[in-house]
């Protein structure tokens, strides 16, 4: 098949056996749920223009097991401009959507497995990249969404795995039998977790030898028997069953996070990609890292186009656009959300090959992007709500709006601009919120601070890429010092 259709894609999803609670119930139907459905048309979105010819170059590549046409997010990186382009589909997406599209996760761990596998392999003597290359050939003549997994819920930050007071705070190797392992534990906040047909296993750190178990690496069918997923709450999440397209700000587009549960699971060997070779988890979790944190540099710039452009509209339609200080501050904005994307494309064009044969973004630059991103999306975000006014978290709901009795009030009473219908003003403001507060804000201004790892995580592997200590050697040459 190679390229899934969105119709095809949601039809995929009907057919697993999902187990996902929402507020305390067991959902029927996840793709039906109206607090779940907006974030599967997030990832829909990727499978529709994949078949659109105006978004091919960047929406689709060409597979180098098979030469066909696949989908970018199955695709191993093979250039610098295949970096490039990932960055530049990554726009796109979050201009179309105004949300997160979720599919960057697996994207990012089929490229850090790829790479970490093979050197296994070469350094081992084991067969993981074998196992791997065939998962990767059914995700990509299948146009699979593979949910990665790295995040675990950790317990007691100051101890390592093995000195848990709870051994499952962090998924482990529970039991080693001849056909395969089992698996326990979680991974937390596990974006379009619900939405995706595979789960691929990463260790969340760098294992030292006595947490050997907890190096552990695999792919399984997201509805495998006893995985499990329990849905994240997001503000204002139950506006979406109102049904009130105004209030919920972005009705069509969103996203989702899930603690994903593996209790007792069965992964045949063939499916696994690390067991216990802790040395080598340490480059899966910065490979990964880095990827991920190149991503941001396009997702969250897309999501930061709609966003600027909401408040240029809410300026217009208050009436202020003309004032000196509206526009420095849709200037800054842009200048925020320009230098983000400029890291991105910086950290992609300065990217080199591994031993696998695929592009590793430059990894000083990737932390430097993510670095800045835990920073510029909440003053953008901040501008934003300076440029709409108060009026974005107290004006009355869509019901008000369009009651027979008050709506008049409501109209009269909340228009801005004469030439400029009241429900437009209230759209946009409802657009802002989303963004900056509501449902949104989940891929956009707090996942900002903690997706791909906290600020300190970036700034440790800033540290240790800067090469501190040639710069000293730099300014002694200069200076005339001689050791």
């Amino acid at each position: 098949m190679a390229l899934m259709t969105g119709e095809q894609y949601e039809e995929s999803l009907r057919k697993l056996n999902l187990k996902v609670y929402l507020m305390g119930e067991l959902v029927k139907s996840p793709v039906d749920h109206p607090i779940i459905r907006p974030s599967m048309n997030s990832v829909k979105l990727t499978y529709a223009l994949a078949q659109d010819p105006q978004y091919e170059d960047l929406m689709t590549a060409t597979s180098h097991l098979t030469g066909n046409k696949i989908n970018r997010f199955c695709h191993l990186h093979r250039s610098t401009d295949d970096l490039v382009r990932k960055v530049k589909m990554q726009r796109l997406l979050g201009q179309k959507s105004g949300a997160c599209f979720q599919r960057c996760v697996g994207m990012d761990a089929i490229n850090a497995v790829d790479s970490v596998t093979f050197e296994m392999d070469q350094k081992l003597g084991t067969k993981y990249h074998k196992r791997f290359n065939k998962f990767l050939l059914m995700m990509q003549e299948e146009d699979l969404t593979v949910d990665g997994a790295m995040t675990d819920p950790k317990g007691d930050r100051g101890l390592p795995p093995h000195k848990q007071a709870d051994p499952d705070l962090f998924v482990r190797i529970a039991e080693r039998k001849a056909d395969g392992i089992v698996v326990r534990g979680a991974k937390a906040h596990q974006t379009g977790a619900v939405n995706s047909h595979w789960i691929l296993v990463m260790p969340t750190m760098t294992m030292a030898k006595e947490d050997a178990d907890y190096a552990v690496s695999f792919v399984a069918p997201a509805d495998a028997e006893g995985i499990s997923y329990i849905y994240g709450r997001q503000s204002c999440d139950t506006r979406k069953l109102e049904g009130s397209p105004i209030d919920v700000g972005n009705s069509q587009y969103g996203g989702h996070e899930a603690l994903m549960v593996f209790d007792d699971v069965f992964i045949p060997w063939e499916d696994v990609f690390m067991a216990g070779e802790y040395e080598f988890s340490g480059a899966l979790v910065e490979r990964f890292a880095g990827y991920h944190r190149q991503s941001y540099g396009g997702c969250k710039v897309g999501v930061g186009d709609v966003l600027i452009g909401a408040a240029a509209l809410a300026a217009d339609y208050n009436g202020a656009m003309k004032a000196s200080h509206i526009k420095d501050k849709l200037i800054e904005m842009m200048h925020l959300n320009e230098t983000l994307y400029a890291c991105g494309i910086a950290c992609s064009a300065e990217g080199a090959k591994t031993a696998s044969g695929n592009y590793l973004i430059n990894m000083l630059l990737a932390n430097v992007c993510k670095q800045n991103v835990t920073r510029f999306p909440y003053e953008i975000a901040r501008l934003a709500e300076d440029i709409a006014g108060g009026i974005m978290v107290t004006m009355p709901s869509e019901k008000d709006l369009k009651d027979a009795k008050i709506g008049k009030v409501v109209e009269k009473y909340f228009r801005g601009v004469a030439s400029v219908p009241t429900e437009h003003r209230m759209r946009i403001l409802r657009l802002i919120e989303n963004i900056t507060l509501g449902t949104a804000a989940v891929g956009y201004r707090t996942e900002s601070m903690h997706g791909a790892g906290s600020p300190q995580a970036q700034r440790i592997m800033i540290s240790r890429q800067g090469n501190l200590a040639h710069k000293k050697n730099l300014a002694k040459e200069l200076a005339g010092i001689k050791e």
